[in-house]
């Protein structure tokens, strides 16, 4: 029904952003990650997923296509609704949730109130097997840096790069963000980071 807002940040809580679109305000559950790059009075546009339950219609926001599309991953785990899904994104934006994933880091998950041991290893599994099956059917055999990735043991490039493939970016667009870093220095969630500041301007 609406897929993004955009105007001005009328009011911004713990969990919760409003747009003001010519008068009208739009009112944002939203993740942290995202609330932390809003200002209050500055022109924004959010991305939105909007949720019918009973009745009772609830508009989410999002800064961008990565956090959008873990939501949507999140969401599609039994047991993950919507705010459980947003509770994750405030301690893991998309980047980290990613890495989290391929590197079976549910300690991380579990930072987020409300997730408990076995929803965390539930999204962990669901999730790495999803891109197991999705994404590394179209990895290349001579460079199977995604297969390495899942299997594990595998160093800070081959993570980000497989990383990147469960934020919906192929192998080759994820290896061509990678030209010009200096990867081999860097940790995964830095490399990943790097690179998505060059899918987006791209």
């Amino acid at each position: 029904m609406f897929y993004y807002v955009d105007g001005t940040v009328s009011v911004l809580q713990q969990g919760l952003a409003v747009i003001d679109c010519s008068g009208v305000g739009y009112a944002c559950h939203a993740s942290q990650n995202t609330i932390g790059k809003l200002k209050t009075g500055e022109k924004a546009r959010l991305l939105t997923w909007l949720n019918v339950r009973e009745g009772v219609f609830e508009l989410y926001g999002f800064i961008d296509e990565e956090e959008k599309s873990c939501f949507l991953m999140l969401t599609s785990v039994n047991g993950v609704g919507p705010k459980a899904a947003l509770s994750i994104l405030s301690v893991a934006p998309p980047d980290r949730l990613a890495l989290s994933i391929i590197t079976g880091d549910e300690k991380m998950l579990m930072q987020a109130p409300g997730i408990g041991k076995k929803i965390a290893q539930r999204i962990v599994l669901e999730l790495r097997d999803k891109m197991s099956k999705e994404q590394l059917e179209t990895a290349s055999a001579a460079s199977p840096v995604a297969a390495a990735a899942v299997s594990g043991g595998v160093n800070h490039t081959q993570e980000a790069v497989a990383a990147l493939m469960v934020l919906g970016y192929t192998q080759a667009e994820a290896l061509h963000a990678m030209e010009g870093l200096d990867a081999a220095s860097m940790e995964a969630d830095e490399i990943i980071r790097q690179c998505l500041k060059k899918l987006v301007k791209s």
